[in-house]
């Protein structure tokens, strides 16, 4: 029996690969891979809140939440992120719709109030460190700016990758690739909310008490 006659009794799932249907799709392999990256994330996330939760009474003889923290700005900040996902969530829906216009606009707005927030932290962190609270203080405040801090570099992150995503749009329309892209950046963006609301409720709230 010849090789070629020894290939034809090879059964099909072999042929191809185990279980027979070859390497996963993109897609899935895309969509696998970025929940992996979500779930280290807020593994990460979870390590700082504990190491908040511990540190946050070692003020060291310096002031405390109660004295530095301003809920009024927080609330803001915190309708900011929360209306910047509805919006973000308005735009993927677009875009999935093939509505370009409708995506920009809703890309743009997301941004706006993405930036409000950013810039609303940036100013209370100035303000504390203008004051003498800053990082080095005392343990509260390095754990603090570490946890909060964190959360704003994700966000900057996030800005820059939306608008990386508006440009891909503009160039490349609403392809296939570019929604997936999309997909994933809103699971970010909506991650990003759900780790502020513990960093509000853990940090401002219990803390301003």
């Amino acid at each position: 029996m010849s090789l070629a006659q020894v290939a034809d009794y090879v059964p099909t799932e072999l042929a191809v690969g185990r279980g027979g249907g070859g390497p996963a799709p993109t897609r899935i392999v895309v969509a696998y891979g970025f929940w992996i990256f979500l779930l280290s994330d807020i593994i990460m996330f979870s390590g700082m809140f504990a190491a908040y939760a511990v540190l946050s009474g070692n003020t060291a003889g310096g002031p405390s939440g109660r004295e530095l923290f301003d809920l009024r700005n927080v609330f803001i900040e915190t309708a900011c992120l929360l209306f910047s996902s509805y919006t973000c969530g308005l735009g993927a829906l677009s875009a999935e719709r093939q509505r370009p216009d409708s995506f920009y606009l809703f890309a743009a707005l997301t941004f706006v109030l993405g930036g409000a927030f950013l810039g609303i932290e940036i100013s209370e962190f100035a303000g504390m460190v203008g004051r003498g609270a800053g990082p080095s203080r005392s343990a509260f405040l390095s754990a603090f700016f570490t946890l909060v801090g964190t959360h704003g570099a994700h966000v900057t992150t996030g800005l820059l990758w939306l608008a990386y995503m508006v440009a891909q749009v503009l160039v490349k329309g609403l392809r296939p690739h570019v929604l997936r892209r999309l997909l994933c950046f809103s699971l970010f963006w909506h991650a990003l909310d759900i780790v502020w609301i513990g960093v509000m409720t853990l940090v401002y709230l219990m803390g301003a008490r």
